[in-house]
C-alpha cells in the first residue's frame, strides 16, 4: 500500500513529533495487514453477536457473554504461546538463522495441540455445568451451553492458526495471514448467516459456523507452513519440512519457548479469567446489563484491532533490531510506535463515544437495552485508548523477551483495580455504573506501567541476554 495520501499522513505525523517517515512506513507496512486481520477475526464474532441479538434477543446476547468468557480463556492461552513464537522466530530470522526459526515453529505447533485438546474436550463435555457458575436465569444459560459445546472443537484449529499468523509476522510477512484470516472471516459470516437465518438454528448456527470457518483457515495455513505457495506467493520462509526434523536442539528450544511464553500465557489467561467475576457481577443486575457489558467489550475488542498491527510491528521490528545488535534503533522504534498508537486511539475513541447510542442499537433492538448499553460503549471508547497504548508497549517488551513484567501489570490492573471497582456496585448505590469505571481502570493501570517500563530501557538488557542465549 502507498501513494500520496500515505505520504501526507507520514508528513503530518513527522511534523507533530509522533514518528519519522521511514519508521512510519516500515511500521505501516507491517501493521496494516495485521489490522485488517484483526478486524476480520474480531468482526466475525461481533457480527455473530449482532445476528444472534436480532434473531433471538437479549437473552441470547447474555448467553454468548457467558460462553465467550470460556472461549476467550482457551483462545488467549494460544495467543500467549504464539507471542513466544514471534519472539523466537523474529530474533532467529533477524540473525539469519532460518533453521532455528523453523524449529521454533514446529515446537510451537506441537505444544498448541497438547494444550488445546484437553480444553476443547472439557468445554464440549461439560458446557452446561461450566456456564452455570456465571448466572442463574435458565434462558441465557441454555444459550450459553449450546454455543460453548458446539464451538469447542474450533479451539483445535484456532491454536495452530495463531501460531501460523505469528510465524508469518515474525518474518515480516503480515499480508499472507491477512488474506487467509479475512477469507476465513467472510466464510464465518456466510456460514453463520445461513445457519442462523436460513436454517433457523439461532445460537447453534453461530457456533457451528465459527467452527467450520476456523477449520477451513487451519487447512489453508497448513499449506503455507509446509512451504507451498498460494498461486505463486505466500510460502513460509521458515516452513516446517523434513529438514526441520533434523534440527538437533528441540529440547532447549522447547524450554526457551516455554520460558518466554509462560508469562504471556499466564498474562493472557489472567486477563480473561477476570471476565468471570466481572460477568457474574453484571449478571446480578439482570440479562440487559450482561448484554450491554458484552456489547461494549466486543466493540472495544474490535477497535483494538489497530493494536494487533502496532503490537506485532513493535515485536517484529524491535526483535529484529535487537537480533542484529542495534539497540539504539530498537529503542527509537519502540517509542515511536507507542506515540503512534496513542494518536490513532484517541481519534478512534472520539468516534466511539460520539456514536455510542447508534453502535449499541446495532446489536439489540429493545430500546431499554440500547439505553443501558450506550454508556457501556462510551466507557469502552475511553478504555480502548489505554488498551491500544498498552498493546504497543507490550509488543516492544515481547520483542525483547521481557514478558514477565507485563504479566504483573496485567494482574494488578485487572484484579487489583478493576475487580474491586466493579464489586463496589454490589455494596454501594453505584450499582451497574461501577462496571463502567472497571472497564477503564483495567486498561489504564497496565498501560501506564508498561509505558514506564519501555522508557526505563530495562527491556534492552533483557533482550541482549535473550539474543546472546540464542547464539
Amino acid at each position: 500500500m502507498g501513494g500520496r495520501p500515505l505520504d501526507t499522513v507520514a508528513g503530518l505525523l513527522d511534523r507533530a513529533g509522533v514518528i519519522d517517515p521511514r519508521r512510519f512506513r516500515e511500521t505501516f507496512d507491517l501493521s496494516w495487514p495485521r489490522i485488517v486481520t484483526g478486524l476480520a477475526i474480531m468482526s466475525k464474532s461481533t457480527v455473530d453477536l449482532a445476528m444472534v441479538g436480532w434473531d433471538v434477543g437479549t437473552a441470547a446476547v447474555a448467553g454468548l457473554a457467558f460462553a465467550n468468557a470460556y472461549w476467550q480463556v482457551g483462545k488467549f492461552l494460544g495467543i500467549g504461546l504464539a507471542g513466544g513464537t514471534v519472539t523466537l522466530v523474529s530474533q532467529a530470522y533477524g540473525g539469519e538463522n532460518t533453521e532455528r526459526a523453523s524449529a521454533a515453529v514446529a515446537v510451537s505447533l506441537v505444544l498448541t495441540l497438547l494444550i488445546a485438546a484437553p480444553i476443547a474436550l472439557l468445554y464440549a463435555t461439560t458446557a452446561p455445568e461450566l456456564v452455570a457458575v456465571l448466572g442463574s436465569e435458565p434462558e441465557p444459560l441454555g444459550h450459553a451451553a449450546t454455543y460453548l459445546g458446539l464451538v469447542a472443537p474450533a479451539l483445535l484449529f484456532e491454536f495452530p492458526n495463531l501460531i501460523a499468523s505469528r510465524t508469518y509476522a515474525g518474518v515480516g510477512d503480515t499480508v499472507t495471514p491477512m488474506v487467509v484470516r479475512a477469507g476465513g472471516a467472510l466464510a464465518n459470516i456466510g456460514f453463520s448467516a445461513a445457519l442462523i437465518f436460513g436454517a433457523g438454528l439461532g445460537v447453534a448456527g453461530a457456533a457451528i459456523g465459527t467452527s467450520l470457518a476456523t477449520g477451513v483457515v487451519a487447512l489453508v495455513f497448513a499449506w503455507g507452513l509446509a512451504g507451498r505457495t498460494y498461486f505463486g506467493r505466500g510460502a513460509c520462509p521458515v516452513a516446517v519440512t523434513r529438514e526441520t526434523l533434523r534440527y538437533g536442539g528441540f529440547a532447549p528450544l522447547s524450554r526457551r519457548l516455554l520460558r518466554v511464553s509462560a508469562p504471556l500465557m499466564a498474562r493472557r489467561t489472567a486477563e480473561m479469567l477476570v471476565a468471570f467475576p466481572l460477568v457474574a457481577i453484571a449478571a446480578t443486575f439482570g440479562p440487559a446489563v450482561v448484554a450491554a457489558y458484552e456489547v461494549a467489550r466486543r466493540i472495544r475488542t474490535l477497535t483494538d484491532s489497530f493494536s494487533w498491527g502496532f503490537s506485532i510491528a513493535a515485536s517484529t521490528l524491535v526483535g529484529q533490531r535487537l537480533g542484529a545488535g542495534d539497540e539504539a534503533d530498537a529503542e527509537a522504534y519502540a517509542r515511536a510506535i507507542v506515540r503512534l498508537s496513542a494518536t490513532v486511539y484517541v481519534l478512534a475513541a472520539t468516534l466511539l463515544i460520539a456514536l455510542s447510542p447508534w453502535l449499541a442499537g446495532a446489536f439489540v433492538s429493545d430500546p431499554a437495552v440500547v439505553a443501558t448499553a450506550a454508556p457501556f460503549v462510551a466507557a469502552a471508547g475511553v478504555s480502548v485508548v489505554f488498551l491500544g497504548v498498552d498493546g504497543s508497549a507490550t509488543g516492544t517488551l515481547r520483542g525483547a523477551g521481557d514478558t514477565q513484567y507485563p504479566f504483573v501489570t496485567s494482574l494488578l490492573g485487572r484484579y487489583g483495580c478493576a475487580l474491586p471497582v466493579a464489586a463496589l456496585g454490589l455494596v454501594t448505590p453505584l450499582g451497574a455504573t461501577a462496571l463502567l469505571g472497571a472497564m477503564v481502570v483495567e486498561t489504564f493501570v497496565p498501560a501506564t506501567l508498561n509505558v514506564r517500563r519501555v522508557r526505563s530501557n530495562r527491556w534492552k538488557a533483557i533482550g541482549r541476554a535473550h539474543v546472546a542465549a540464542g547464539d
